[in-house]
């Protein structure tokens, strides 16, 4: 059995928030008396870089681990920061309120809220409602949208058509970027609609599907924040390679081998493309290759990044590996780290890469914790076999972001998607996975959804009976799976890939004496592998609507007809409390005095920048000075240093000038008795 966490239907952002009737703003826009749509226009209203902020105790688990999840996309393509709140003056506070909303812009209030309410915890939503903070409307407000999109004022809900109106270019700014679509601020069609109709109309009809997005920022939501907050990087990304020019990124060849990578298009056993365009772009589409057809057994060749600069102590490699070789042949990734002990590098080799040969490429995943100037190093070794090919590599992306924990890739993707039955008969079910804390899990995708709604993907994730069952404990608590399907974009920061999260809460029940999340062999059902080994899965849980078909075939979701998904399972119940221990429920005031006072002859401590400072006291001719009070100055004692300063510098003075008068007196006689004898041998 299954529960859909939103109840199966794909609800927007102003879905939400109209089904709790509130009358916000353009639908999730919380005005402040004084405010102007044009208001956040000037550095006024903008955050510092790194913004701090505060979760709060009332937010739903599921959602606390999404907006940490959001935070670190922001990190990844943009170079605003997030930090918990230690008493600044502006911060904003998460909490759940009723429905999804938030201010637009840093508001200069100290306690700015920001609503992420039931069935607000998807990380698009997230990312929408955050974007709004940093400054941004919705994108169809925009001065020139009536160039792109039509409203359809009469199939607007009464008094909804104030949400339609589009502001002023003299009063805010698009920042010379071009109208999108694609923004994850952007409307969907059906917004405020009072029937079945649209209410928007794009006026290029194939962006009708387009708007309303709410799977990741586009790249031109991400070129008007980065052009607003004046980044020219982003904080957590290192580096991205596709091999498309010849300069291979700043690879070099290993001085310390006896072969070298090549960089190719295609390799008569395989690849027969690379898998950035797939063959799709004439004189274009390279990757990199060891050929381990030719050479000696043990043959090595090493491939080595420029050197890179970590800020964080862990980063993930992702990259395409296509194997045409032998079972043998074998390849490393490792890092050569430079430290003021080994200036010149030392090799640590990190993980065998395995995969039996292929007649397709794959994705892979390694984990690295770097923490000094490093290069990434991707060793091939020719093995004792007979190879027709060799080793490839594509599509290379770093980050100093966690890995994902599983990948589960369903190939001959296509072919499901046009023979697949609906609800059960057309799921697919995953491998069996382990989290970190042990537990078994398996994912469930309905290629078909529902028979009510054919054309979108449903996923779920079941707990399933486990080797370590006996040791963990029941009800599975606060295990947050993360399901991300990936968008297969050669560069990770231009990625808009589509997820969902969903938390196990202990004390959720499946009926009145029945915990949902409890033992797989207490609650589930008998299932069976494909091998046919049988085990018992939980009930899932999950949604029908996790992405449209329309959507799926878009962008780079599908790929050499394969797709892949992320699967991570973490412990998340270290964010059971998150709210300070200083309740930051209104703004502090900081005492003007110190809890003790460290100055001197009564002088009065004060706090400035919440630190201690000593105000000293003064008479009419006398005061006290210092970092406490400590030295006394006079009216009397200035007066003695400006008579002796004068006289000292009447005195040098004196002496100058005496001095002068003396050394000219004796040139001059010099000069004249020179000129004498001049005048004798004439």
């Amino acid at each position: 059995s299954e529960i859909d966490v939103d109840g199966g239907i794909d609800q927007d952002i102003f879905d939400i928030n109209e089904a709790l009737g509130l009358d916000l703003f353009e639908g999730d826009i919380k005005l402040d008396g004084m405010q102007e749509r044009n208001s956040i226009i000037g550095n006024k209203y903008r955050w510092p870089h790194i913004i701090p902020y505060v979760l709060e105790d009332s937010l739903e688990m599921n959602a606390k681990g999404l907006i940490l999840k959001a935070f670190e996309q922001y990190r990844l393509k943009t170079c605003i920061d997030f930090k918990p709140w230690e008493g600044e003056k502006n911060y904003i506070s998460v909490f759940k309120g009723s429905g999804c909303w938030s201010s637009v812009g840093n508001r200069q209030v100290g306690l700015q809220q920001l609503s992420i309410g039931t069935n607000c915890d998807r990380i698009g939503t997230i990312q929408h409602e955050f974007l709004h903070a940093l400054g941004f409307w919705h994108e169809q407000s925009r001065s020139d949208r009536d160039d792109y999109v039509s409203i359809i004022w009469d199939r607007i809900q009464s008094g909804k058509g104030h949400n339609f109106n589009k502001y002023d270019d003299k009063t805010s700014d698009s920042l010379n970027v071009p109208y999108d679509y694609t923004s994850v601020m952007h409307y969907s069609q059906n917004a405020f609609r009072n029937g079945t109709e649209p209410t928007i109309i794009t006026n290029i009809p194939d962006f009708m599907d387009v708007i309303g997005q709410r799977m990741d920022f586009s790249d031109y939501d991400l070129q008007k924040l980065n052009q607003l907050y004046n980044c020219s990087s982003s904080l957590s990304f290192m580096d991205t390679c596709s091999f498309e020019l010849e300069n291979i990124c700043g690879m070099i060849q290993s001085s310390d081998d006896n072969s070298d990578w090549q960089r190719l298009s295609q390799v008569p056993a395989g690849p027969h493309t690379d898998y950035t365009y797939m063959g799709e772009c004439e004189d274009s589409g390279f990757f990199m290759h060891f050929n381990t057809n030719t050479g000696a057994e043990g043959s090595t060749a090493i491939l080595e990044s420029r050197i890179l600069y970590p800020k964080r102590d862990f980063q993930c490699l992702q990259f395409y590996l296509y194997n045409s070789g032998h079972e043998s042949d074998r390849l490393y990734v490792g890092v050569k780290e430079y430290t003021s002990a080994h200036p010149n590098g030392t090799l640590r080799l990190i993980e065998e890469v395995k995969g039996s040969p292929a007649t397709y490429w794959q994705l892979h995943h390694v984990s690295l914790n770097v923490t000094s100037k490093f290069r990434v190093v991707f060793q091939g070794v020719k093995g004792s076999g007979l190879s027709n090919g060799g080793l490839s590599i594509d599509d290379i992306n770093l980050s100093e972001t966690q890995c994902p924990h599983h990948v589960w890739h369903v190939r001959n993707f296509t072919h499901l998607l046009n023979t697949s039955a609906a609800e059960t008969a057309g799921r697919i079910y995953s491998p069996p996975f382990y989290s970190r804390k042990g537990y078994a899990f398996q994912i469930g995708l309905d290629i078909h959804g529902t028979n009510d709604n054919p054309f979108n993907l449903g996923i779920y994730l079941y707990l399933i009976s486990g080797a370590n069952d006996d040791q963990l404990q029941w009800p599975c608590p606060w295990q947050q799976g993360t399901m991300i399907l990936l968008d297969q974009h050669p560069d990770v920061r231009r990625r808009m890939s589509n997820q969902r999260s969903v938390t196990t809460d202990p004390l959720k029940l499946s009926d009145s004496s029945t915990y949902f999340w409890d033992r797989p062999d207490k609650v589930g059902s008998i299932a069976s592998f494909p091998n046919g080994t049988t085990f018992m899965r939980g009930p899932g849980s999950g949604t029908s609507a996790f992405l449209t078909h329309q959507r799926l075939r878009s962008r780079n979701f599908i790929k050499e007809d394969s797709v892949y998904i992320l699967l991570t399972m973490e412990d998340i119940s270290h964010l059971l409390s998150t709210q300070p221990s200083v309740s930051p429920t209104f703004v502090i005031e900081v005492p003007d005095s110190c809890p003790e006072n460290p100055c001197e002859n009564d002088g009065v401590c004060v706090i400035v920048d919440r630190a201690p400072v000593c105000r000293c006291p003064a008479g009419d001719n006398w005061w006290y000075m210092g970092e406490k009070c400590e030295r006394k100055g006079s009216t009397h004692e200035n007066i003695v240093i400006a008579v002796s300063s004068t006289m000292a510098v009447f005195v040098v003075m004196l002496f100058v000038t005496v001095t002068t008068a003396v050394c000219l007196k004796k040139k001059y006689s010099q000069g004249k008795a020179n000129n004498e004898s001049l005048a004798l041998e004439e």
